[in-house]
This record gives structure tokens, C-alpha cells and sequence, in this order.
């Protein structure tokens, strides 16, 4: 999880920077990439409508001449097949993100230069990072008010004004009603970015839950918050749906388009198709700054539980050195996490970017927590912890966890197999719009997968070989034991159950041992 953190949060933090320079932009009218405007570097092929292509036509003399549309209607002339000439287009929304924010070169191949407007954007983010995260959850905790709850207030803002738009609906109708491309179900890919979306959102398998969590009460009702977490979570993901998509439609009626020509995914629709959009409402630089605010907060607080995940994991290995010295721990983690990400805000950045995305947020999220469902429920013992979970929250029925207990063994685990072999089976090179990756940088990709994994697999050999038993198999059950002083921290808490080692309950016989022991 520790490598897994400081790769997502090298590179992530250029998200939080590309939405710092777009809220920074917005304070301006008109917007810049309203309109090919030759002071961001516009160029001929920038252009807000598409351009008809030309036509190579043979004349009456005998001569070739390039016309136009125009020329061809006027004159009563068709352009035969294989004469069209196209002519590049750019619209400046798209033109701006790459020449302007990006600075973008042709390939991964190509570093270019810095891009020292993005690299004072990340400086910023990460020194709001590490501000909120210098005394730990007790100054977090006060951000994260804001930051949680702020975002609300401009969905809010933006689904009211988006339904009030002319076209609203095709949006809508696109979204979730006829227009609906439900083929897509049918592709792996979409299956592991829904499953990647959901443990992004959810913090599932990055550490996020276990560091934070750790900060609660003994007795706090963890089964309640992840109820309400899990509602709330899903339940935002539909309400921004009906925001972004009734501005898009909007833009497709505007345009007499269909909302699949003007709707984009991943750092398009963020970066280009919704700042389009925005850019053609009235008050357009008010639209804009309560987006890219609202992008800034998100992206901030995710930030919050990857390097606080960092942090506390390297508390907690070693408190006598590190527990005292927060602060300069916290400016450590930021400087060294900057330094490390500086090759994303090079002109090839964004190709670092969406690498890093593609690779280590798919398959290592879905392994680990394949991983941690096994540990879980066959190694540790699924009865145990849902006794754990009691000890915290009270005693339930048995059919009160019937169904946590056929999910935790058999239907997670299960589903998350079919995702990760049908993914794997079926996998794509990835692209960047019309770019492609050279074969180094695939390899690439598969190493980082491979670093963040591997240590699985070697900690656990370790802590066989080390374990006490003169056979294999005995060293096997003893790893899969708790330590002695195994339990809950604080002495209070312990309860006879970790108090008594003599516990039935902790003393599995040997059919149990590969199949309900603790860790």
C-alpha cells in the first residue's frame, strides 16, 4: 500500500495542479479558452465550429484546384470520392488544455521541458497539503469540514442552473434514460474502471479506511458509518451525473449535436468538454471558478488520505523516532513526493500521468483487495472478526451476519476474480486520444505493477521462514497465528476475550489451522 500510495500521490497531485491553474484562469473575462485567443498560442487550426473539408476537383480545363464547400454548392459541383481534403481542427477548449496548460509534446518519447506553470501549481498544492496534515488528524480533521462539504453546495449550484438550460433533458435522456449505451456492459475494460471508480471513491484497498479509522473510538459504530458512507458515496456519484450531463446537453442543443459528440471521459471531460460548456453560459467565470474550486477541494482531500496513510504506516513501524517529529515528517513525505512527480509536469507529463492511472489504479487495487478478502475471511477467520466487529459495536444475531458472511467468502472474492482474469485476458494497450505507447512504456507500467505487488508474496515467505515449527507445514500454522500481544491497544478494551488466551474460541484445532486463524 505504501508504494501503491507514493505513485498515486506523485502523480495525482498533477490533477489537483491542472485544476489550481484552471481556477486561477477563470478569474478572467472572457475566459481564455472561450476563443482562439493568439496570446495562449491559438493557431490556424483552432477554430470554435469545424471546418468543411476541401476538394481537390479536377476542372473543365483539365487543371486541379483546391475549393471549398462553398465554391462547390454555388457551382452546382460534388467532390468525387477521394478528393476530400481534410482540413485539422482544434477546438480552443481542447487547443488551450494542450498547448496552454500542457504544453503537450507528440509522445511519451519527448519529455520537453519543464512546465514551470505547473510545477508552481503543484509547489501550492502540496504545501496546502502539508499545511492541513502538519499536526496530524487534529488540523485535517478541521479542513476536511470544508472540503467534504463545500463540493455539495456547488453541485447543488450547478444542477439547478444546468436544468434551468435549454436542452437540459438530452442530457438527462442521455445519462440515464433511451440514449444510454448499455452495450458497454459487455466490455472488461468498463468493468475494471467501475470496480477502480468504486475503490477510489469507497478508499477500498489503498489504506485509507484502516489509517483513518485507526483514529476513532474503540466503541464508535463502525457498521453504521459504512452504511452511511456507502449510500452517500453512491448517491453523489448519481446527483454530479445529473449536473455535468444537463450542461452537456445543453451544449449538444446548442450546437445540434448528439450529447456521445460533445460528452468525454476522464481528463476530457474535466479539462475539456465542461469548461467548454461553462464557458457558454452567462456569468461564465463564476460557473468556472465553483467548478475548478469544487475539482481543487476533492482532489485535496484525496490527497489528505494517501499521504496520511504514508505517514502513519511509517509512525506506526517506528513510533519512538517518528511519533514526535510530525511535522518535519509531514515536510519530508511532501518534498520528496514533489521532487519525485516533477517528471509529470514535464511536457510529456500527462502521459506519466494517464500511465500511472492505467496501470497501478486498476489491477493493484483489484489484487489487494482480492487479497485482503482472503486473509480475511479463510485465513483469519471470517467468525473472528465479525467477533472483533462486537467487541466494538455490540452483539448481533446470526442471520444478522449470514449475508456479510456469504459476501466476505464467496461472492467479493468470486466477482472480484472474474474482474481481474477477464480484464487481464482482454487487455489493451493503452492510449492517450490518438497516441500511442512505445513498448518501454508498457513495460514500464507493468514493473510499477509489479513493485507495488511483489511485496505480498515476499513479506509472507519471510514471515514463514521465520515463524517457529520444524516442518513447513508448522511454520505455515504458525505464521498464520497472531502475535501474543495481538488484540485491541488499549488494556480496557481487551476484554476476556484477548485477556484469557485460553479461549476455545482462540485456540482453533488443527482442521481450522489453514482456514480460520488469525494474522
Amino acid at each position: 500500500m505504501i508504494f501503491l500510495s507514493v505513485v498515486s500521490a506523485s502523480s495525482y497531485i498533477c490533477i489537483i495542479a491542472y485544476s489550481l491553474f484552471y481556477l486561477f484562469a477563470s478569474f478572467q473575462s472572457p475566459l481564455p479558452w472561450s476563443d482562439c485567443f493568439s496570446w495562449w498560442g491559438a493557431d490556424e487550426t483552432c477554430s470554435r465550429t469545424p471546418r468543411d473539408p476541401l476538394c481537390n476537383l479536377t476542372m473543365d480545363s483539365g487543371y486541379s484546384e483546391v475549393v471549398n464547400t462553398t465554391w462547390l454548392q454555388a457551382n452546382n459541383k460534388t467532390c468525387s470520392n477521394g478528393s476530400e481534403i481534410y482540413v485539422p481542427h482544434q477546438a480552443p477548449t481542447e487547443q488551450y488544455w494542450d498547448k496552454q496548460v500542457l504544453r503537450r509534446s507528440r509522445s511519451i518519447d519527448e519529455s520537453g521541458e519543464v512546465v514551470w506553470h505547473l510545477v508552481l501549481c503543484v509547489l501550492l498544492a502540496w504545501l496546502i497539503v502539508g499545511a492541513a496534515l502538519s499536526k496530524g488528524i487534529k488540523s485535517s480533521g478541521k479542513v476536511v469540514y470544508f472540503t467534504a462539504t463545500f463540493p455539495y453546495v456547488v453541485l447543488t449550484v450547478l444542477l439547478i442552473r444546468g436544468l434551468t438550460l435549454e436542452g437540459a433533458w438530452k442530457g438527462i435522456d442521455f445519462y440515464i434514460g433511451n440514449q444510454s449505451n448499455f452495450s458497454k456492459l459487455a466490455e472488461a475494460e468498463v468493468w475494471k474502471d467501475a470496480a477502480t471508480q468504486i475503490f477510489y471513491s469507497y478508499a477500498v484497498a489503498w489504506g485509507y479506511l484502516i489509517t483513518l479509522s485507526s483514529y476513532n473510538k474503540f466503541h464508535n459504530n463502525c457498521y453504521r458509518d459504512t452504511i452511511i458512507v456507502c449510500l452517500v458515496n453512491s448517491g453523489t456519484s448519481v446527483f454530479a451525473g445529473f449536473a455535468i450531463f444537463s450542461v452537456l446537453g445543453h451544449i449538444a442543443h446548442v450546437q445540434d449535436k448528439t450529447v456521445s459528440e460533445v460528452a468525454q471521459s476522464g481528463f476530457g471531460l474535466a479539462f475539456i468538454a465542461y469548461p467548454e460548456a461553462l464557458a457558454q453560459l452567462p456569468w461564465a467565470p463564476l460557473w468556472s471558478a465553483l467548478f475548478f474550486l469544487m475539482l481543487v477541494t476533492v482532489g485535496i482531500d484525496t490527497q489528505f488520505g494517501t499521504l496520511e496513510t504514508i505517514l502513519t504506516s511509517l509512525m506506526d513501524q517506528y513510533p519512538k523516532r517518528l511519533q514526535s517529529k510530525r511535522l518535519l515528517l509531514t515536510a519530508g513525505a511532501c518534498v520528496l513526493l514533489f521532487f519525485l512527480g516533477l517528471v509529470c509536469v514535464t511536457q510529456a507529463g500527462i502521459y506519466w500521468v494517464h500511465l500511472a492511472d492505467y496501470f497501478c489504479a486498476g489491477w493493484i487495487l483489484l489484487t489487494i483487495a482480492l487479497l485482503e478478502l482472503i486473509g480475511l475471511s479463510w485465513i483469519y477467520g471470517v467468525n473472528r472478526f465479525i467477533k472483533d466487529i462486537e467487541m466494538m459495536i455490540g452483539e448481533r444475531s446470526w442471520l444478522f451476519w449470514l449475508w456479510w458472511k456469504v459476501c466476505w467468502c464467496f461472492i467479493s472474492p468470486g466477482l472480484l476474480v472474474v474482474i481481474l482474469a477477464w480484464s487481464l485476458a482482454t487487455f489493451t494497450r493503452p492510449t492517450f486520444g490518438h497516441v500511442q505507447y512505445p513498448d518501454w512504456a508498457i513495460a514500464l507500467g507493468w514493473c510499477m505493477v509489479t513493485l507495488c505487488i511483489m511485496w505480498i508474496p515476499i513479506i509472507a515467505i519471510v514471515r514463514v521462514f521465520q515463524a517457529e515449527g520444524a516442518t513447513l507445514y508448522q511454520k505455515l500454522s504458525a505464521a498464520c497465528r497472531s502475535a501474543p500481544d495481538w488484540g485491541p491497544y488499549l488494556e480496557q478494551h481487551r476484554g476476556e476475550r484477548y485477556r484469557n488466551k485460553s479461549d476455545p474460541a482462540d485456540s482453533p484445532n488443527t482442521m481450522e489451522l489453514l482456514t480460520d486463524h488469525k494474522v
